[in-house]
């Protein structure tokens, strides 16, 4: 049976949202960030047309758009639109992926024996900008991929579809920097051997692409066909992770027990950006000497950026020990987790923080995650989890 996949993307979700809250927004160039240090979030169409792009630095934006209305950005009010879009969506399709905060995946197959895949993804379309107001594009193809990539052929407020037999002429002419997994290195190191379309990067032998960009190759030579048999993940927000520490012996020393939750905190933030989580809710657990065990967790707006969580563990384990008494375990629990691209918060970080952030990671990446770290805190042996 040929697979009917559909991919969903909020159109400017942050701008929308606030535009949906402010309607004198509507029709004006808008750009979402922070301060005059900070970097553009997201930005209206207006903007674009001026060249102004996400994770610009605000000042070169303005300086593009001077007239633009900067808006520092609310990941409260996103989180809580996300979350009704996510509801509309998953009511009226048999299985939802929730890929991030604005974009989904929707797995029709076998839909078409009793409907039209193409009507019903637009009457689902249709019902989330009737009852959020928000807009919404989407493509409707055979696998992720070729939808995805439709999806921003089509913005804004575009449905398309292209079809087993249409796959080939739609991808063929378009940029190699189209397909979803091709970066800025990767694109100008084809780019300097002369592959700058899909259409060049498709007939290439497999063997020449695994020695130009390594193992990876195999995989972009089949997106660039047109191939890719990655499943729809049903959504869930039941995931999670954690990190646990006993104490070799019962401490009631304050500033260490601080410090090994701000570590546990680094590294669990750490696993969420690299494998691109966002996490919506912290949790803090503590086991007195006596085993009286007792856990408190706080919903936040999606982030996976330590000094965020940090703040929100260490606020959490302030208000849960409460008896002067001694602990014989900490642990720290991130739930409610989605994919998610925005990694940074982007409305509150500077471009050096987050420079400091993508460097840090890089590092970790490359030498371990004990290699770099804040010095709040330190080595020490713990026990994870994740479900």
């Amino acid at each position: 049976m040929e697979r009917a996949i559909v991919h969903m993307d909020l159109d400017t979700f942050f701008v929308s949202c606030e535009r949906v809250i402010n309607s004198e927004l509507v029709g004006k160039p808008v750009i979402i960030g922070g301060g005059d240090r900070g970097v553009v979030a997201s930005c209206s169409y207006e903007t674009r047309y001026f060249g102004v792009h996400s994770a610009m630095p605000i000042k070169m934006a303005l300086k593009l758009c001077p007239e633009a209305r900067v808006i520092k950005g609310d990941m409260e009010l996103y989180s809580r639109m996300s979350q009704e879009v996510t509801e509309i969506i998953r009511e009226k399709v048999p299985v939802l992926e929730k890929a991030s905060i604005d974009e989904f995946y929707l797995d029709l197959t076998g839909m078409d024996r009793f409907f039209g895949c193409y009507k019903w993804t637009s009457e689902v379309a249709g019902s989330v900008t009737k009852n959020t107001g928000l807009p919404i594009s989407f493509a409707l193809s055979t696998n992720k991929t070729v939808s995805k990539i439709g999806t921003g052929e089509a913005k804004p407020l575009g449905r398309f579809e292209i079809r087993e037999e249409g796959i080939r002429p739609f991808l063929n002419p378009l940029s190699i920097r189209k397909i979803p997994m091709v970066g800025n290195v990767t694109f100008q190191l084809l780019s300097r051997v002369g592959i700058r379309t899909i259409q060049t990067l498709s007939g290439m032998p497999v063997e020449v692409l695994q020695q130009l960009i390594g193992r990876n190759g195999k995989e972009l030579w089949k997106k660039a066909n047109g191939i890719d048999e990655t499943p729809v993940i049903p959504y869930s927000e039941k995931k999670s992770i954690s990190k646990e520490h006993t104490f070799s012996t019962d401490t009631i020393d304050i500033e260490s027990i601080k410090s090994i939750i701000t570590g546990m905190v680094e590294n669990l933030a750490f696993q969420l950006r690299e494998s691109g989580w966002l996490t919506s809710t912290v949790a803090v657990k503590i086991r007195y000497s006596n085993f009286d065990t007792e856990t408190k967790q706080f919903k936040i707006a999606y982030t996976a950026v330590d000094h965020t969580l940090t703040r929100v563990a260490l606020d959490l384990f302030n208000k849960l020990y409460t008896r002067r008494m001694r602990l014989r375990l900490v642990g720290v629990k991130f739930t409610g987790l989605v994919h998610g691209n925005h990694q940074m918060n982007l409305f509150e970080d500077t471009e050096e923080l987050i420079s400091l952030y993508q460097t840090m990671d890089r590092i970790k990446n490359r030498f371990g995650k004990a290699a770099v770290g804040k010095a709040s805190g330190f080595n020490f042996n713990i026990s994870q989890h994740v479900s």
